[in-house]
């Protein structure tokens, strides 16, 4: 690689999980694309490729906010960490991931968490 990404590199590396949100969101606005949809495609051809191969990873997707938009606010801030602006955000602007490369076990639990409060989640 060239020095400039390899200074590009140890930048993201030092930023905080918020930090690289606010930095996806940034790109999507400027470039006028979407980081999700970039990985369903990537995810469906390596599914392809793969023959019959179970899933190990899932986005979850929020996909509405039903009629408790406040509550599946509150859920959001809890299955991920963000604070309350960046969590407003996701359902603001649903259909949305979540979070991206969960376990199938942990894709379930958030799904559980968050259609308990009346959202509806997707998982890819």
């Amino acid at each position: 690689m060239s020095e400039k990404f390899d200074k590009i590199i140890e930048e993201v590396k030092s930023m905080s999980v918020l930090e690289l949100s606010e930095l996806v969101s940034a790109l999507e606005e400027e470039f006028g694309v979407s980081a999700a949809a970039a990985q369903v495609v990537v995810a469906g051809d390596a599914g392809a490729a793969g023959g019959a191969a179970e899933q190990t990873e899932f986005d979850v997707v929020l996909t509405s906010a039903g009629d408790a938009k406040l509550k599946v606010v509150k859920a959001v801030r809890e299955v991920t960490g963000l604070a309350l602006k960046e969590a407003k955000e996701i359902v603001d602007n649903a259909p949305k991931a979540i979070k991206e490369g969960a376990s199938k076990e942990e894709a379930e639990e958030i799904k559980a968490k968050i259609e308990e409060v009346g959202g509806q989640i997707e998982l890819k």
